[in-house]
């Protein structure tokens, strides 16, 4: 048997399993040597082969597909550096824990390490950011070979969904010729599919370990939920029935997907960022016991006030079974699925009394003292507080909105509050990085309707080449740019106190417009001056299809001056109450 027909069959029992395994979506970026993998996907009928065409936009792609489906989505690309573009996409797939299977061509053993062409070493490329790595052999057609090809296809998917979910990398040696027999009716089958399957199930506690739990809990507990992986109705009713039946606040992270949605929102906290900035309140709010979900939640004043009460006992739930202790607080790991925790928790307090102390009433006075003040915004004209505190509900009900980090994430943090609609609202926390955003958003839209990306200009420059898959795939996809010039996180930050290096080495302006951006990927732009022009275009925009960019023009120094006065006001009031 030839080369060329070993690696057809070779290459196509690894295509067909990706199948079997729940494999639907592949994004692929153009290259010679991936050609065999590459028309062998955009042959078989079971997946959709989604080309995009820059390696690093494509990544963060893919991780946005992952995000909304749930489910493991792979990529595809060339030999060198191309593989190297995927780094940033796949260290964030593996601190956030979504499912991809990256796929990188490369040279066969011979051609490596002696000055071959579009040639690097990419055995073990991301090194512990990914959850496993195999570098395959070179393609043979013998039962074993194709049974061996399937195998570790099957385990491959398997592992990037076990948890925590997260990143494998496949890597493919391949000789030349390099397309493959394309008129071969079989070369899909050759072997069956894997028998080898990972039998899993949702970790959970022995019921003396609940029993124990319930009996432990305090009167003055506290729930924090950051964000969390996806959106779940079941949780959400789940964690909120248990908290209403022992009667403890829930600190909700946007990114816990607790602040939209039908269920009941009395014990939610969204304005805690503001009053735990106030020392006093941090120190007479000190609970009996802290339960935490999710990765850390954004707020750097509710870290303040983990690290300051670190002699409370704080219980960290994660069904992924990780380590997610950045403060060192941690008192006992739980790990155990997060919705089966809370509802077995929520059962065994179903019939308790429920805690009726001023301390809960102390909580939710304070979250209601800081929402009376932050309608102050509302006469601050076109500040960033202000666009994001109207941003729900010029939304479409079932709108899901990816939040750039830096400064958007922590303005949604402070102003986007508690409703009813089902607003799913997603981010890439895992590295906190500002690269990828667009793309990201870009691959959530293909599964989500009324798709939004709220993004700072800084943001959207680092990945203005990612627009292209909406021109080339007739994406949906509505942008909001806040532009204020430059990195407008360091204005609220102990840079700003140097004015002879700030906007030399963190200001950074750059005086881009980006009404061209939206011209050249097809696009429609509109410039908003003023806060009427704003509520006008995101009510126009509502139903348009294809990308819209919106780019609001801000202030930096002015937005870190309302800030400053806004949360000055809120602890005066703060003081006045506690003391």
């Amino acid at each position: 048997m030839s080369n060329q027909e070993a690696m057809t069959k070779y290459i196509g029992a690894f295509v067909d399993e990706l199948a079997k395994s729940g494999v639907q979506k592949v994004v692929v970026s153009p290259g010679s040597r991936s050609t065999p993998i590459a028309m062998l996907l955009a042959d078989h009928p079971e997946i959709e082969v989604i080309i995009h065409i820059d390696e690093r936009s494509a990544a963060y792609f893919a991780l946005g597909l992952a995000k909304a489906m749930n489910n493991t989505v792979a990529i595809l690309c060339t030999s060198g550096t191309a593989a190297a573009n995927y780094f940033p996409a796949v260290v964030e797939s593996y601190y956030a824990r979504v499912p991809l299977l990256v796929i990188t061509a490369d040279r066969p053993h011979e051609l490596r390490d002696i000055g071959a062409a579009q040639t690097i070493n990419q055995v073990d490329l991301y090194g512990k950011h990914v959850k496993w790595f195999q570098d395959m052999p070179l393609p043979e057609s013998s039962i074993d070979m194709l049974m061996f090809v399937r195998t570790v296809c099957s385990r491959a998917v398997q592992t990037t969904m076990q948890r925590p979910y997260g990143p494998v990398h496949l890597n493919f040696p391949l000789r030349e010729p390099l397309v493959p027999i394309m008129d071969d009716p079989n070369k899909f089958e050759g072997t069956d599919s894997s028998n080898v399957k990972i039998m899993t199930s949702y970790p959970t506690l022995k019921d003396k370990s609940f029993n124990e739990l319930v009996d432990k809990l305090p009167k003055k507990g506290l729930i924090v939920c950051g964000p969390m992986d996806v959106y779940n109705r079941a949780f959400n009713e789940a964690i909120v029935q248990f908290a209403e039946n022992v009667n403890y606040p829930i600190i909700a992270d946007p990114l816990s997907q607790l602040r939209s949605g039908t269920h009941n929102k009395e014990l939610i906290l969204d304005s805690y960022n503001a009053f735990l900035k106030n020392e006093t309140a941090r120190k007479k709010l000190k609970p009996e016991m802290i339960i935490r979900f999710g990765s850390m939640p954004v707020s750097k004043s509710l870290m303040f006030y983990l690290k300051e009460h670190a002699d409370v006992p704080q219980y960290i739930v994660d069904g992924g079974q990780g380590w997610r202790d950045p403060v060192s607080s941690a008192y006992e790991m739980i790990y155990c699925d997060e919705q089966i925790f809370c509802e077995k928790l929520a059962s065994l307090t179903n019939n308790k009394t429920r805690f009726n102390s001023t301390w809960t009433e102390q909580w939710l006075r304070l979250n209601q003292l800081v929402k009376e003040s932050i309608v102050q915004i509302d006469d601050e004209g076109i500040s960033e507080g202000r666009l994001i505190y109207h941003l729900q509900h010029l939304l479409p009900k079932k709108a899901s909105v990816m939040i750039g980090n830096s400064m958007p994430i922590r303005d949604v943090d402070d102003f986007f509050h508690s409703n009813s609609s089902e607003i799913k609202l997603f981010g890439n926390r895992g590295v906190n990085g500002i690269d990828g955003l667009i793309s990201t958003a870009l691959g959530i839209s293909v599964i989500e309707d009324h798709t939004y990306l709220v993004v700072g200009d800084l943001s959207f420059y680092h990945d203005m080449n990612g627009l292209l898959a909406a021109k080339m795939h007739d994406l949906n996809l509505t942008i909001l740019i806040i532009n204020n010039n430059g990195g407008g996180i360091f204005s609220m930050l102990q840079q700003a106190n140097y004015p002879t290096y700030f906007e030399l080495l963190f200001g950074t302006p750059t005086d881009l417009r980006f009404e061209h951006a939206a011209h050249l990927y097809g696009g429609k732009y509109y410039k908003v001056e003023t806060f009427q022009q704003y509520l006008s275009v995101m009510e126009h925009t509502r139903m348009e299809k294809g990308l819209k960019i919106i780019e609001v023009l801000t202030n930096r120094q002015e937005n870190a001056e309302i800030r400053q006065k806004l949360w000055n006001n809120v602890s005066r009031e703060i003081e006045n109450i506690l003391g």
